[in-house]
């Protein structure tokens, strides 16, 4: 049987439009190639490094504190825990942000004061964590205004940033907080062959963006091959063709390879200057008190003007950034990990990847992880040799992969996209387990993050990123009952979906002129 919302499905008229991928060094001169506002300094006092790469939202230790938080203990649920374990009338304690233990009630470490959750016939399990959506950059009511997900300007622009187009008041956030996702990879779409940065964010509705960041989680740049970066510049100038798109790419990095070395050379020249200078200071010091003549000090080095775009693919070849590349043909990642080899950075993930099935041995030995659907395919050209069984055999070859949505519908049921997966892989004679199939939506996405070892798997010490559900998570009869977020409930399947601003407004306007029949 279907379980309808609460809520009046009229109400939800605005929503229907739900979206998916579309396709200081004093001196130091302006930035230049920004297409955003620079809210970071953009030179690092410290030791002079441009910081044209956002920062880590505090360090991974800030995601384990939350003094908000209060106890909670879950007493008597099976406990999958997506690091290898299940565990029968199994008890989970939370506090302080952090999980504190996870096993069997009679070691359980429960706090006086511990809300004390009824678990039985029940399952709990990690959060689920989205390795590519758009929520908050492509936010509901769908329309131009609330469409910030491709900077489609140029083909390049590395510069921008997911984080500023991200909007914590989108309603799509409390949807997919009721389907047990805590935490998500917030990425531009897929129009130019460098979209900009990638934003981590917990999932639950935010005032401004800072209240949504993951703390610690690196940076991620979301690249993109293929049909889309073709047909959007192919009708506005160029790259038209593969030729195209990967002589772009090669030239971009070249640029930013030559823009490291000019930083590299400063900074050696620059160090240089500051030992003479100090040397020169002392000369000065005493031939003052010998009443000589001053000692004369060299001006400093003049900095190289600071361009955010070759900065952030600077990173990306110091490994300081976390590649994240839309491709979904064998031939196009077999492309990309060649420019990468040749250019000297590394890919951590290839998202969508309906090939991969095809060339998981190679993504496999470079150890590149793919994010991918169950089962969807043919809506266009380079999707048209997918397979339901591609996450299931780049798992059986030893691979990480992840059940992604890129979807606003697809990640309220990202539990069941994983259940069907597994379920194709079975069919096909490749035995996946239940751990497996949970790896797809909480470890193997945290590891694509680089927020693995803070939050994914239900271990003491980690961040308290969890889900209670009403049973096995592999279900479609199951619901999330509950879904916390580094130890506070953020949604409650009894209390209903908090609202969001807009939703606020619209039932004011519901209220005030819709006939009483329809309210």
């Amino acid at each position: 049987m279907r379980t309808w919302p609460a809520w009046p499905l009229w109400s939800l008229w605005p929503l229907l439009l739900l979206t998916a991928c579309g396709g200081a060094s004093k001196g130091a001169s302006r930035p230049e190639g920004a297409a955003v506002d620079v809210v970071d300094p953009w030179v690092d006092p410290s030791d002079d490094l441009v910081t044209g790469v956002p920062r880590h939202r505090g360090a991974p230790a800030d995601a384990l504190v939350n003094a908000q938080a209060r106890p909670i203990a879950i007493v008597g649920a099976t406990v999958l825990t997506g690091a290898g374990q299940r565990i029968e009338r199994g008890t989970v304690v939370l506090s302080g942000g952090a999980i504190r233990y996870v096993g069997q009630a009679s070691a359980a470490p429960v706090p006086k004061d511990a809300l004390i959750l009824d678990g039985t016939g029940k399952f709990v399990t990690p959060g689920i964590i989205d390795a590519h959506s758009h929520l908050g950059v492509q936010a509901a009511p769908a329309g131009r205004g609330h469409n910030d997900g491709n900077e489609a300007t140029a083909p390049i622009t590395a510069q921008a940033r997911a984080q500023y187009g991200y909007q914590g008041q989108d309603p799509q956030i409390s949807r997919a907080m009721a389907g047990g996702v805590t935490a998500a990879l917030i990425l531009p779409g897929s129009a130019n062959l460098i979209g900009g940065h990638g934003f981590t964010v917990a999932m639950k509705p935010a005032r401004v963006t800072d209240e949504a960041a993951f703390p610690g989680a690196p940076p991620t740049l979301k690249m993109a091959c293929g049909e889309n970066p073709k047909r959007v510049y192919g009708e506005k100038g160029g790259p038209s063709t593969r030729m195209g798109s990967y002589a772009t790419f090669r030239a971009a990095f070249l640029d930013a390879n030559a823009y490291n070395a000019k930083w590299t050379r400063y900074r050696r020249t620059q160090k240089l200057w500051l030992d003479k200078k100090h040397r020169a200071e002392k000369l000065d010091a005493e031939a003052r008190k010998r009443g000589a003549a001053p000692v004369k000090t060299e001006n400093a080095p003049e900095p190289p003007a600071v361009d955010l775009k070759l900065e952030t693919l600077a990173a990306v070849l110091r490994g300081e950034v976390l590649v994240q590349v839309h491709c979904y043909r064998a031939y196009d990642m077999g492309e990309m990990m060649a420019v990468a080899s040749e250019l000297g950075f590394t890919i951590r993930s290839f998202h969508h990847a309906l090939d991969a099935y095809k060339i998981r041995d190679l993504l496999v030995a470079r150890g590149i992880a793919i994010n991918t659907w169950a089962d969807w395919w043919g809506f266009k050209l380079e999707a048209f040799d997918g397979i339901p069984e591609n996450a299931a055999l780049f798992t059986e070859q030893g691979g990480r992969a992840t059940i992604h949505s890129d979807s606003a519908i697809g990640i309220q049921r990202l539990n069941q996209e994983a259940a069907k997966a597994r379920a194709s892989g079975i069919a096909a004679g490749i035995a996946i387990t239940e751990d497996q199939a949970l790896r797809w939506i909480t470890a193997n996405p945290a590891w694509v993050l680089g927020i693995d070892e803070v939050t994914g798997t239900l271990e003491a010490g980690k961040r308290a990123d969890v889900v209670l559900w009403s049973g096995s998570p592999f279900s479609v009869y199951s619901n999330a009952e509950k879904t916390i977020v580094a130890g506070e409930i953020v949604y409650d399947r009894q209390q209903g979906l908090p609202p969001s601003d807009f939703e606020l407004g619209n039932s004011a306007f519901e209220r005030n002129t819709l006939p009483g029949s329809l309210r």
